[in-house]
């Protein structure tokens, strides 16, 4: 017999496609170094403020945020400046983690020292209790945040090669899916950065999710009231994390203006229609540089990551393996729902959200056309019955209009117009 009622009463039912929720592009993660033995407020312990502020993921919105924990900039510590130039660009979501122990990184004086600080800080490590330290704590953004970053920085660690190879085995976990912005070394000529690409090259990378930045640029200093140079990385995070939110995250970069710095660590020949400029010999080799002509201003001039010229698919574009990274984890996350959900529920659920979610795309212009369906031969009865399924979907990003080429004519037959057509 069914429940007793004497009343009315209301039951809820859903109906119709399940929206796709984007998952966030313009988040950086920032590893390096800062003063927090200098920033500890009062009334709290030092085993407290460096349990927070060491080895500690801490999410920085503001400047305000950063100065706080970090500190203003300071020379030989890295993270408040790379805050200053991100921020530069707008507001962004930073994923901050200072390796700095002002109790272990000392002089021969016994006093903090960020010298002190070697790659394998940075690189970091996972202990026998599971704490993880510098670029390893990247694996456990999700679980504490719900979002992950999608840019990896550390500035001037990025140009050990050490360093540059792990952040880019943690741009391509699958948990991840980042791009790991590396940075040529200081005092490099152009020529050294290309032959730097070479089999025997500390910037051999041939990776869709490595980005080679060059060169490093000039800022005003207010601390020492002189030039510094700093790393391009930082800029290049913060102008890619102000287009995504400006444009979207289907943008290049490259042809963006870099805020906040008053000149590159060297000059760099650069023409829109000269192949043999070094700017377009620097992109030509796969790395992503800094255009600078009369009345343009400072400019991302590179649309290609380090897989380029090896790999020549459009994966190797910047924006279109950003795109597709986006998409795939959207995905991951929409189909989460469907799962363990009566099959032909799952089917139905999971073709019709994919289809919406890629004809949104589609309209705002971060795909040029695409579709998902549901292949009959991936799909055999044996693994149907095992509760496996699988889709498939094709999406086609858009391109950067990287070359544009005029055809000029020289047309005779236009003199005609002189006579008003007739002979």
């Amino acid at each position: 017999m069914a429940d007793f009622l004497h009343g009315v009463e209301t039951f809820i039912l859903t109906k119709g496609p399940v929206p796709v929720r984007e998952v966030k592009s313009a988040v950086v993660f920032l590893v390096g170094t800062a003063p927090v033995h200098l920033t500890k407020p009062n009334g709290v312990s030092e085993e407290d403020w460096y349990n927070e502020t060491v080895n500690n993921p801490l999410l920085i919105l503001s400047r305000e945020d950063g100065a706080r924990y970090f500190g203003e900039p300071t020379p030989g510590y890295t993270i408040p400046y790379a805050l200053d130039a991100i921020f530069d660009h707008g507001g962004t979501v930073v994923i901050a983690v200072n390796v700095f122990d002002p109790r272990v990184h000392k002089n021969a004086q016994n006093q903090p020292d960020p010298s002190q600080v070697q790659a394998s800080d940075i690189i970091g490590t996972v202990s026998s209790t599971g704490k993880r330290t510098g670029l390893q704590i990247v694996d456990t953004l999700f679980s504490q945040f719900g979002f992950t970053a999608k840019i990896i920085i550390a500035p001037t660690y990025s140009t050990m090669p050490a360093v540059a190879t792990e952040m880019i085995a943690k741009a391509n976990l699958k948990s991840v899916r980042a791009m790991a912005l590396i940075d040529a070394p200081v005092g490099y000529t152009p020529q050294q950065v290309i032959n730097a690409r070479g089999s025997n090259g500390i910037l051999n990378y041939s990776d869709y999710r490595a980005v080679i930045c060059y060169p490093h640029v000039k800022v005003w200093d207010t601390a020492t009231n002189a030039e510094r140079l700093e790393p391009l990385s930082s800029r290049l995070a913060g102008v890619i994390a102000r287009t995504d939110h400006e444009k979207g995250y289907w943008w290049s970069p490259s042809n963006q203006e870099i805020q906040g710095i008053i000149g590159i660590e060297r000059p760099i020949t650069a023409s829109v229609n000269d192949p043999s400029t070094e700017a377009n010999q620097l992109n030509a080799a796969g790395v992503v540089t800094v255009f600078n002509s009369f009345g343009t201003g400072y400019r991302v001039w590179g649309n290609r990551s380090s897989a380029f010229p090896s790999k020549t698919d459009p994966l190797n574009f910047i924006n279109i393996q950003r795109t597709a990274d986006i998409i795939a984890e959207s995905l991951e996350y929409y189909a989460l729902q469907w799962l363990d959900k009566p099959i032909q529920v799952a089917i139905d659920g999971v073709l019709s959200g994919t289809n919406a979610f890629i004809r949104t795309l589609i309209g705002r212009g971060a795909l040029i056309d695409g579709y998902c369906y549901f292949p009959k031969d991936k799909n055999p009865e044996s693994e149907l019955a095992n509760g496996h399924l699988t889709f498939a979907y094709h999406i086609m990003p858009p391109p950067p209009a990287e070359r544009i080429t005029f055809y000029e004519v020289i047309d005779i037959d236009l003199l005609k117009a002189l006579t008003g057509g007739k002979s």
